[in-house]
């Protein structure tokens, strides 16, 4: 018989300023394509990865590698809310995570929250003067009105054995969303680009209760097939490991360097029994996610 990918149940589509600010304890995530999201929670909106290249355009990998992208992103960047961003949560600067366009289009005033790799350039060769560096395991507090998230940087691991030097230094990111009674209401992880390793062990015994996993997949491959993101198989081990509530696939199908589908990764995560843990997000679309059970 025919082995078809599943389906998980498609997000319900929002207007969120049609609605006002996600309900409390409670964030609403826009995918906007790759690996960019913009997440609003209570008083707070954050934008990861800004990747705002159009079809067609090649992002710069360094080295002189380049990757074409293939899709359309979901919004522009004039189309932001920039009068309500309060920081970009980068995980690495690489051209399919910051690239050109969003350099142009972002304020200079605005937070980054990213490596100390990321900081040192965004700082000293673009002008963004308000960019933190964390070490792994450091974290950065950001905070509007009433409402707070502790950013933390995880660890990552972007290419196999010495190749990783040749790569931007990668972090994953856990956010820790509250309100000023300093109470952790809800809990994401953003894997960043990372491939499956020892070092992610530590992640599940110290935050064994993630409310949401963003998994930065696509199989990305470069010259001489180095493999420097999770595949299908990998992203369905991370899961393995670390059981949250929910996961979010992103870092796909964007592309020509990514070589493993979005919907090979749904055929594994199914045959492991994760298929009740998975949202789909097509671009464009929100998804809102709670602590609450079902939610």
């Amino acid at each position: 018989m025919p082995h078809h990918s599943p389906t998980p149940p498609e997000p319900e589509k929002r207007n969120p300023r049609a609605e006002g600010k996600p309900p409390e304890g409670t964030a609403d995530l826009q995918f906007i394509g790759n690996a960019t999201l913009l997440i609003r929670y209570g008083d707070l909106t954050l934008l990861t990865d800004p990747n705002f290249l159009h079809r067609g355009q090649r992002a710069h990998l360094g080295y002189g590698l380049v990757a074409r992208r293939v899709t359309e992103p979901a919004l522009d960047v004039t189309e932001l809310p920039h009068q309500d961003l309060d920081a970009v949560v980068l995980s690495h600067l690489h051209g399919d995570h910051f690239d050109r366009v969003a350099r142009r289009g972002l304020d200079r005033g605005l937070p980054f929250v990213t490596t100390p790799h990321g900081s040192r350039l965004l700082k000293g060769l673009y002008g963004f003067r308000r960019a933190t560096g964390l070490h792994t395991w450091q974290s950065h507090t950001l905070r509007h009105g009433d409402s707070t998230v502790r950013v933390t940087s995880l660890p990552g691991r972007h290419a196999p054995g010495p190749a990783r030097f040749l790569l931007p230094p990668v972090m994953g990111s856990l956010l820790e969303f509250g309100d000023r009674t300093g109470e952790t209401r809800l809990v994401l992880y953003l894997s960043g680009d990372t491939l499956m390793y020892e070092g992610l062990r530590e992640i599940a015994e110290r935050y064994p209760n993630i409310h949401l996993a963003v998994l930065h997949l696509g199989g990305t491959t470069l010259p001489g097939a180095l493999v420097v993101t999770m595949d299908a198989e990998q992203g369905a081990d991370l899961l393995d490991l670390l059981r949250p509530r929910r996961a979010l696939p992103v870092h796909y199908d964007d592309y020509t360097v990514f070589r493993s589908p979005l919907d090979d990764f749904l055929t594994a995560a199914a045959r492991r029994g994760h298929a009740a843990r998975l949202l789909r997000c097509a671009p464009g679309e929100h998804v809102r996610v709670g602590a609450r059970a079902g939610a």
